[in-house]
């Protein structure tokens, strides 16, 4: 790029604000949590700020910028010596894992409709089984639709080994991720998905709370062991905490932002947002992402004050605004 610097920045700014959305998204489905996307997309743009003089505009600006936000990723794999964990299900073991807000993601004719989509919480846990440059040519090929050659000039690798990461990837997620093709795709909210969602949330006891279970249903909650089967899921949610909910919706799904107030304790804490599956009516499975990073990604606060004029039934389904742009969904 020849023009002058005062140029560049101003091209570099709008371009990469143009992209920063999806990039997001990407960074996401590569890293499993949104605290981590954060990271990579604001290196994302560190590193293109420093590289702007040398864009030649051979490829578009958006393909340079999922390239550098590929590239940030493994670097940040290597640095921190990560490594894939080759059992269980990584919605009940792994601690890294996030739900992602509805609200962020982009909605860009140029993302591809099944680009968008393909948030689902068990196809992303599948992508973890996947070492990082498998999980990227992956992403990358069968997402995006970018071609061998286009994933090997990200990579700096050659075409075949493009083909052998791919065929790689695609034997362990054949095996890992959800056979059903409509299960890799963000499932539409219905009402009645929200009226259950708000049943649960103001359910105190286990009887309640068990009327809207399913006899098999699983709660996930890493790194503890998940809770398995109505007579247990109802016990175990119908213990008698002091909380404060807000539905919302997270990967496509019904999903409830939890604060606790322990005893002694003058505000209620962020402390977990459960992603539900239902199914028939009944809650099949609730994945529980235990952290106040995990509510802090739906821009809500880390503490709440108790509330003396509202009840919990009155407070409107949250639907954040980025975390890029926005404050605290008017609780700030």
């Amino acid at each position: 790029m020849s023009d002058s610097p005062d140029k560049q920045a101003v091209w570099l700014q709008r371009a990469f604000d143009e992209h920063r959305r999806e990039l997001h998204v990407h960074c996401y489905r590569l890293a499993g949590n949104v605290t981590d996307a954060d990271d990579l997309v604001q290196e994302t743009f560190l590193r293109a700020w420093r590289a702007r003089d040398r864009f030649e505009g051979r490829a578009s600006a958006r393909t340079w910028f999922y390239r550098i936000a590929t590239n940030v990723f493994l670097d940040s794999r290597k640095a921190a010596g990560h490594r894939t964990v080759p059992y269980g299900d990584p919605l009940e073991w792994s601690t890294e894992l996030g739900p992602y807000p509805d609200a962020l993601l982009a909605d860009d004719p140029q993302t591809g409709l099944a680009a968008r989509e393909t948030v689902e919480l068990a196809v992303i846990a599948a992508l973890m089984y996947l070492p990082p440059r498998q999980r990227a040519a992956f992403v990358l090929r069968d997402v995006y639709g970018w071609t061998p050659q286009e994933i090997a000039a990200a990579l700096d690798t050659a075409v075949a080994a493009v083909n052998s990461l791919l065929q790689r990837a695609r034997h362990t997620l054949r095996r890992r991720a959800p056979s059903d093709p409509k299960d890799w795709r963000r499932p539409q909210l219905t009402g009645k998905d929200e009226e259950i969602l708000r049943r649960y949330a103001n359910a105190k006891d286990p009887e309640t709370i068990r009327a809207l279970l399913a006899e098999d249903v699983r709660i996930t909650m890493p790194p503890e062991p998940p809770v398995v089967g109505i007579d247990a899921a109802a016990e175990f949610l119908g213990r008698p905490l002091d909380w404060r909910t807000f539905p919302t919706s997270a990967n496509g799904r019904p999903a409830l932002i939890n604060y606790l107030r322990r005893p002694g304790s003058p505000h209620y804490e962020a402390l977990v947002v459960d992603v539900l599956r239902i199914e028939n009516g009944k809650i099949v499975e609730s994945n529980a992402f235990i952290g106040a990073r995990h509510v802090a990604a739906f821009s809500m606060p880390a503490t709440l004050e108790p509330w003396t004029s509202k009840s919990q039934a009155e407070w409107p389904s949250l639907r954040c605004p980025t975390s890029v742009d926005a404050g605290h969904c008017g609780l700030g």
